[in-house]
């Protein structure tokens, strides 16, 4: 593979974007060999210029397939990790490099150790929502799509220590029965922010509808739900439920996908408590069509991480995706 050099050894001032900046990311795209892998929480904008858009294991397995010299990764911090970690000789570009994760930093590599002393005889299984120190410290990886199979393909007696969300880690010690699960404190503040009382409201509005959930939420939340699942199970069901109105509760940059797939049908964003929109990831929003072409442009902000690490983070992130 030639190495990657900018395509201009000039480089142009920040302020010079195109004014058709689409057409400008297409093409440059093009002209790097890259890809551009999207999350569903992205803006609707980023989203149409995305090569794939998907939930966190559909990214991880798209990143374990590519081909591309460069990804782009139109997500958080740990997402890109998880990229770089699949492909070591490739250049990850993350637009913001700032876009983390409330749960990732909500559980550094100390305090995942102080847990797993506290319980030992514990494996450790981790939410992909975690930085790549942390999955090297852990069994296994999951995501909200694959987490129950996962968990249940331990043994009923093995003591299993789940981090770092603890709403989601409940939501699946109840689905499969586990009462030996010990939950790591974590949470996602987009999940948490829903307001039950405005829900009900919602509901009360919209009798017919059908209200659809993720399982980062808190259970208040969950107990109003006709239908819990993963990004893209939400989007299956809302494509294939008979329903015409459906209450979506979770981060509303999924609705766009949903409205493509299923044109005929009314989504109504929950919202949190007062009815602000706050419950837009603002790590997710960070990145945009600008800060994307600059990436491109400049092949740079690059995620680099130690091989030491990346090999000990790949081990239970392999151990998912060939479960999953």
């Amino acid at each position: 593979m030639e190495p990657l050099v900018p395509i201009s050894t000039k480089k142009p001032p920040t302020a010079s974007i195109p004014s058709d900046l689409d057409a400008a990311i297409l093409q440059l795209k093009k002209e790097r060999n890259a890809v551009l892998l999207a999350h569903y929480y992205q803006e609707s904008e980023i989203q149409d210029l995305a090569d794939f858009v998907g939930d966190s294991l559909q990214l991880a397995q798209a990143a374990q397939k590519t081909q591309a010299d460069v990804i782009v990764f139109a997500g958080v911090h740990f997402m890109a990790e998880v990229a770089k970690i699949l492909n070591p000789g490739r250049k990850v570009l993350v637009p913001d490099m700032t876009a983390s994760c409330s749960l990732a930093d909500g559980c550094r590599p100390d305090q995942l150790a102080a847990y797993q002393r506290k319980y030992p005889g514990h494996v450790t299984v981790s939410y992909i929502n975690c930085s790549a120190a942390v999955k090297a410290m852990s069994d296994c990886i999951v995501t909200s799509s694959n987490a129950e199979r996962i968990l249940r393909s331990y043994p009923a007696d093995q003591p299993i220590l789940f981090a770092p969300d603890q709403h989601l880690g409940r939501y699946l010690a109840k689905k499969t029965g586990r009462t030996n699960m010990v939950v790591y404190p974590g949470a996602c503040q987009v999940h948490e922010i829903f307001s039950e009382r405005e829900l009900h409201r919602l509901k009360l509005d919209h009798p017919a509808a059908h209200v659809l959930a993720h399982p980062e939420c808190e259970e208040r939340i969950l107990a109003h739900a006709h239908f819990i699942g993963s990004t893209s199970a939400l989007i299956k069901y809302a494509i294939e439920t008979s329903a015409t109105e459906l209450i979506i509760v979770t981060e509303p940059g999924v609705i766009h996908e949903m409205q493509k797939r299923a044109p005929g049908k009314t989504f109504i964003p929950a919202p949190a408590e007062g009815g602000c929109a706050c419950n837009e990831c603002p790590h997710m929003r960070k990145n945009t069509p600008e800060k994307l072409y600059l990436a491109l442009r400049d092949l740079t902000p690059e995620l680099i991480l130690p091989e030491d690490l990346r090999l000990a983070a790949k081990k239970p992130l392999d151990k998912m995706l060939s479960l999953s």
